[in-house]
């Protein structure tokens, strides 16, 4: 009995933090020996917005691919690879391209997303990056084309994020309804229970916010960072009685890393006074690099042999192109192409 597939992407934008580990990487793992998954990294995807910032964008693609391996996607179990080396993605997104309503990308709640980015962008001064490019309006086509290109049957997705792929549900629909064929599965979100960890300043973690604890940190780097953390604003002396539940970071924190009983004389000892915040972040901090430990030794053997990581995505590359190739036949033998 086949399995069903998978499909999901990141833009490499850097180096990935612990938000990225605990809101999708851990659940990739967890899918790869249910289903047979396509993992990629989505490098046409950073341009739509970052076109003028390449630089560093191999690299990048390296470091993604790194920080996955070292969290736990295993090469034989899921296919890894790069979007650009998969040619047939791109004619896959053209021949869409001609069918889907310019309406329907322009109200897309994706791009939406996307053009937040580059208002941000402006206000930091970016201009040359700051407008809505021919790329970035075909934005929601060429993400339909990367899970219509394995033929997915579920993308997995947080609640809050459904509404993304009703239009990569609503092309396939449109396409096969045109060339009256039901070869193209139109995909299922996957729901998963994507926590929200929040950056140690309480906002949304992320690398422009410099908010974020690198999973390819050090220790020293780590514990330092988490000593910046937003605790209880209204605790002002260490014998002050604290309030857990109004801890705005760290305690959150101690949820996701401490068992439970470690959190729960954590909040009795804050409760009542018996515990300062600096000596609650330094016990945090301590939990944190004990839990990335083994995930930060594979990721250093990765950086010391980026060869390796390189050549697990070349073996990806072809595994994806034969089974992208198999579906942009069929795509094309349904519309009559010669």
């Amino acid at each position: 009995m086949n399995k069903k597939i998978i499909v999901s992407g990141m833009r490499p934008t850097g180096k990935l933090h612990i938000g990225h580990y605990f809101g999708v990487i851990q659940n990739w793992v967890k899918l790869q020996d249910e289903f047979d998954c396509y993992y990629f990294v989505a490098d046409w995807h950073a341009l739509t917005t970052k076109y003028n910032q390449t630089e560093y964008l191999r690299q990048n693609v390296i470091d993604v691919a790194a920080d996955w391996l070292a969290s736990g996607l295993d090469p034989l179990k899921s296919t890894i690879y790069v979007q650009s080396h998969i040619p047939q993605v791109a004619q896959l997104h053209l021949l869409l391209s001609m069918i889907t309503p310019q309406n329907w990308v322009e109200r897309d709640p994706t791009l939406k997303d996307m053009t937040k980015i580059l208002r941000l962008q402006k206000e930091e001064g970016n201009n040359e990056s700051s407008s809505v490019s021919y790329g970035l309006l075909g934005y929601p086509v060429l993400m339909t084309a990367d899970v219509m290109m394995m033929n997915a049957n579920f993308i997995p997705v947080g609640i809050d994020q459904v509404a993304h792929i009703e239009i990569s549900r609503d092309i396939i629909r449109r396409f096969n309804n045109m060339y009256n064929t039901d070869f193209f599965v139109e995909p299922e979100p996957k729901l998963t229970q994507i926590p929200l960890l929040k950056g140690l300043d309480g906002n949304k973690m992320g690398k422009s916010f410099n908010n974020d604890i690198k999973i390819s940190d050090d220790e020293e780097t780590t514990a330092k960072k988490i000593m910046t953390g937003i605790t209880d604003r209204s605790r002002l002396r260490k014998t002050d009685i604290g309030h857990p539940d109004e801890c705005e970071v760290i305690y959150d924190y101690w949820k996701i890393f401490g068992c439970e009983e470690e959190i729960n004389e954590i909040n009795s000892m804050c409760s009542k006074g018996l515990i300062g915040c600096a000596d609650c972040k330094r016990k945090l901090a301590q939990k944190v690099n004990e839990y990335f430990a083994p995930i930060r030794e594979k990721r250093r053997e990765y950086e010391k042999n980026p060869d390796l990581v390189v050549e697990i995505l070349n073996e990806g590359n072809k595994k994806a192109e034969k089974r992208a190739q198999e579906v942009l036949d069929k795509a094309k033998e349904v519309m009559k192409m010669y």
